[in-house]
């Protein structure tokens, strides 16, 4: 019974050894963006007024988080956003597999996050990036444990950031498989009565994930916003 919990989080080969159920996931999300992103009307649908409002906050969020000198990121962070939260959120239909529940997928954005912010930082300041490393005004006699300290509190962001948005995806699916898996179990007991118990957690869960999708989708764009700012005015 536990195994089966852990079934929906398999990598299962689709086509030949290149496309699994992970990979076509985020295809069929890359082309609905695309096909999205270019049927823009002057007399903006509900959709695209959604869209508007998102792209107007992020842009806003971006010039504030890096005092206006991370603008031309922008398109990064609104994609990084609208890639996952349509990830997370396609997640949450029956069948469907969430690439953003596998800490492969999610450290590996992470990571790439961290070296893309730190190359930026290098081309723009050279080695007085490194400066960043250790804290200003500290004693000098503190700075090996410092920027100790400092370095690996630096690299644990690609951990941290990775983790965070797989664990709480990781999370919320398994108590959807467990709840769903007791009310299954009572009705095929007769217990009609008592199985409305899980299937009403159930309905407030959904709401809940739902929520915790675009969170955790905002949160990550917002940290790597945070990142992008200490890179680019070397905080």
């Amino acid at each position: 019974m536990a195994a089966s919990f852990f079934d929906q989080f398999n990598v299962v080969r689709i086509i030949g050894s290149l496309i699994t159920n992970s990979s076509f996931m985020m295809i069929i999300l890359f082309c609905a963006i695309l096909i999205g992103s270019c049927s823009y009307k002057l007399i903006p649908t509900r959709l695209q007024a959604i869209q508007e409002i998102l792209y107007a906050h992020f842009l806003g969020l971006v010039k504030d988080a890096t005092a206006n000198k991370g603008t031309h990121y922008f398109a990064l962070i609104i994609t990084l956003f609208t890639f996952i939260a349509g990830l997370n959120l396609l997640g949450l239909f029956p069948y469907v597999f969430t690439p953003t529940a596998h800490i492969v997928i999610t450290f590996g954005l992470s990571l790439s996050i961290l070296i893309a912010v730190t190359i930026v930082g290098i081309t723009k300041y050279r080695w007085n990036f490194a400066s960043m490393f250790m804290p200003s005004g500290a004693p000098l006699a503190l700075a090996p444990l410092l920027i100790f300290t400092e370095t690996l509190g630096y690299l644990s962001r690609a951990i941290s950031l990775g983790v965070r948005l797989a664990a709480n995806l990781s999370a919320g699916h398994l108590l959807f498989a467990i709840l769903a898996s007791f009310g299954f179990a009572m009705i095929n007991n007769g217990m009609l009565f008592l199985s409305l118990a899980p299937i009403l957690v159930m309905v407030f869960i959904t709401l809940l994930e739902i929520a915790v999708a675009l969170i955790q989708a905002y949160v990550f764009c917002l940290l790597t916003t945070i990142y992008l700012n200490d890179a680019l005015n070397l905080h």
